[in-house]
């Protein structure tokens, strides 16, 4: 016998997760200078400037697939103020070591796209209802992925590309580059 899902508690999880998913990433590109921006500790590591622009990437596109509506990225011009050499729908997902180093973004840009998406993505969990949570939103998988997998999948992802992000920034920070 399953327990009924009280939708009101689950948005208010999902809203407070994504709340901190916010202040991350005002924390980690708050004082962020280009140089810190675009540091990499070896030749195939991840910048901040990448891991915040591709953590907002899949959160703006699978939020906004789930939700059935555009993404932030083309709707509200964030691709041509980033100015990337990717296609539209380019998330970073098996970006090589090239990809990740054409990513140039500064602290202002990265934090105010993340907080675009952001509004957009608390708009959706708002209007969470339990119908919603069990909708399948990705068949391709065994068990098909519902609403609710989903945006615990973009959660787990965002907090560990930022967690990625502020040690990168911690080894800039503390290393010889800081200097």
């Amino acid at each position: 016998m399953s327990t009924p899902v009280d939708p009101g508690a689950a948005r208010d999880i999902l809203r407070d997760h994504f709340e901190r998913i916010r202040e991350l990433v005002v924390a980690v590109t708050d004082g962020l200078t280009p140089q810190m921006s675009e540091y990499r500790p070896g030749p195939h590591a991840n910048s901040i400037a990448w891991l915040v622009w591709h953590l907002t990437r899949v959160q703006d596109d699978h939020v906004s697939d789930a939700a059935d509506m555009e993404q932030a990225w083309t709707s509200r011009d964030w691709r041509e103020r980033f100015a990337l050499p990717f296609p539209a729908a380019d998330i970073g997902y098996g970006h090589s070591s090239a990809d990740v180093a054409a990513v140039h973004a500064d602290a202002q840009l990265l934090a105010a796209y993340h907080g675009d998406v952001h509004l957009a993505t608390l708009e959706y969990v708002d209007e969470l209802t339990v119908g919603e949570l069990d909708r399948v939103v990705d068949r391709r998988w065994d068990p098909p992925v519902t609403v609710s997998v989903r945006l615990v999948s973009v959660i787990g992802d965002c907090l560990q590309h930022l967690g990625q992000a502020s040690y990168v920034r911690g080894l800039f920070e503390t290393g010889p580059e800081a200097g």
